[in-house]
């Protein structure tokens, strides 16, 4: 089943872990230690994670470590880019809003 990048991001787990290895490369041992789950639930995010191509595995020696994949994350900021135009947008207006009632007060 080929999942979303936005399946990725869906769960505050998952975004919690997409911030964690954002710094660094980890192994799941040493991520289920920032969370009260097992490190199987936290194995089952990761899962999930590299199903949506947002994170990589690489392995070194015995462990397994899991790194962010940038280019994935273009992916999410490119979508939302296009609600950031409208927001700054919208913003700039209520801006000028402001800038006239002050105006007028004066």
């Amino acid at each position: 089943m080929r999942r979303d990048v936005f399946q990725a991001i869906a769960d505050p787990t998952r975004r919690a872990i997409i911030a964690l290895i954002a710094m660094q490369a980890m192994t799941p041992n040493a991520l289920a230690e920032h969370f009260d789950t097992s490190r199987q639930a936290v194995s089952k995010h990761l899962r999930i994670l590299t199903e949506c191509e947002v994170v990589k595995q690489e392995q070194k020696g015995r462990e397994i470590y899991y790194s962010l994949e940038i280019a994935k994350m273009k992916e999410i900021d490119e979508w939302l880019e296009q609600y950031r135009k409208i927001w700054e947008s919208r913003f700039e207006q209520l801006d000028m809003l402001l800038t006239e009632l002050k105006q007028k007060e004066k």
